[in-house]
């Protein structure tokens, strides 16, 4: 067997679990992925461990072993949008993310996520997100080039150090004086992919401005001042002005899968900012997305 490069290989630390085989622990551990699967992909080397070796259906289990390995999604259906490079340098990559490509590696999304479009772009395994944007968001997304200087700009986001400012296009507020800071509480809702608002002290908080007016339709800034999943969408849409094309709030919409792309969520990751950790010097990038009216 060949082993293959790690280049877009998923990686999992063994916990301490009585198994005898590693197959038995994959097995267990991705149950969606099935004995069988797993079996065919240790025979064709894409099961390895950190010293790049091949990992046979025999491999016994070693708890705190590094082991890597491959996702497949069969018949992936290509994501026919292109992110743009922003900005490199030795620690960081700045990149325009499209509407619809996925950060990471999820659910039916594999090669088809901007996370693995990097590795192979760049000749980079080490690359890693700083933060996320969800998959229907477009815009300014920072990705780590070294693990060595990975968490001196995550420490910038847990400090709040990142300043962040979006576009939204959604309908009118007329009723709201600008700027309109909103804070909520914002818990799971029952989808276990949304998310709600409810009774209890703030845990998210927005500051909201007007941009321009263009009738029913106006377009927002927003700042987070935290970074709560879907804090942006939920914020809107409770006070009464939810994004435009926004499928998930304030309720599930069905939208067909050929329609989908003719339908973007109109929110944008437009700039961010912050002072470089290493060289001291004010960085800010700036989207060239447009959202069209």
């Amino acid at each position: 067997m060949t082993a293959f490069p790690l280049l877009g290989a998923s990686k999992v630390r063994l916990p301490r679990e009585p198994y005898a085989l590693l197959i038995d622990f994959l097995s267990a551990r991705f149950a969606a992925v099935g004995y069988q699967v797993w079996r065919q992909r240790m025979l064709e080397g894409k099961v390895l461990d950190s010293e790049q070796r091949c990992l046979s259906p025999s491999a016994p289990y070693q708890a705190g072993a590094l082991v890597y390995y491959f996702r497949e999604v069969p018949e992936e259906t290509p994501v026919p949008f292109h992110e743009q490079i922003l900005h490199q340098d030795e620690h960081l990559v700045a990149v325009d993310k499209p509407h619809f490509l996925p950060t990471l590696p999820a659910g039916r999304y594999v090669e088809e996520t901007l996370l693995r479009r990097l590795m192979r772009r760049l000749n980079n395994p080490d690359i890693a997100p700083i933060h996320r944007l969800d998959r229907l968001t477009a815009g300014v997304l920072l990705f780590s080039l070294k693990p060595s200087s990975r968490d001196a700009y995550q420490r910038l986001f847990r400090e709040g150090k990142m300043f962040k400012c979006y576009e939204a296009l959604a309908p009118a507020l007329q009723n709201l004086h600008w700027p309109y800071r909103h804070r909520s509480r914002l818990e799971p809702a029952q989808q276990f992919f949304r998310m709600q608002e409810v009774a209890g002290q703030a845990n998210s908080d927005t500051v909201i401005e007007v941009q321009e007016q263009h009738g029913a339709v106006w377009r927002y800034r927003l700042y987070p001042v935290t970074g709560r999943k879907h804090q942006l969408r939920v914020h809107l849409a409770a006070l009464g002005a939810p994004i435009i094309n926004d499928p998930w709030y304030p309720q599930l919409r069905h939208i067909p899968a050929q329609a989908a792309y003719q339908q973007p969520l109109k929110l944008l990751a437009k700039q961010i900012s912050f002072v470089d950790p290493y060289s001291g010097v004010l960085r800010s990038f700036k989207s060239q997305i447009t959202l069209a009216l």
